[in-house]
């Protein structure tokens, strides 16, 4: 099971790139096969670069970060 602390804790140093752009990221669930769930809020939740932003920098960055995690799902 991966540490809802260190997820949050990536999440964190994240959130200020999604921020200045008017969006921002809430950790929702884990799930026991470690896809993380999290809600775009704010801009990033109308955004037609959310799956990029999601995919290529959120997901991105909890792999490099969290061993363990495979993959991060919008909801």
């Amino acid at each position: 099971m991966l540490d809802w602390t260190k997820i949050n804790e990536v999440i964190d140093r994240v959130r200020p790139f999604l921020q200045r752009d008017g969006g921002d990221v809430q950790l929702v669930d884990i799930t026991d096969d470690n896809v993380v769930k999290v809600k775009l809020t704010g801009a990033c939740g109308s955004c037609p670069m959310s799956t990029m932003t999601l995919k290529g920098g959120i997901e991105a960055e909890l792999k490099k970060s969290v061993p363990g995690v495979k993959a991060v799902e919008a909801v």
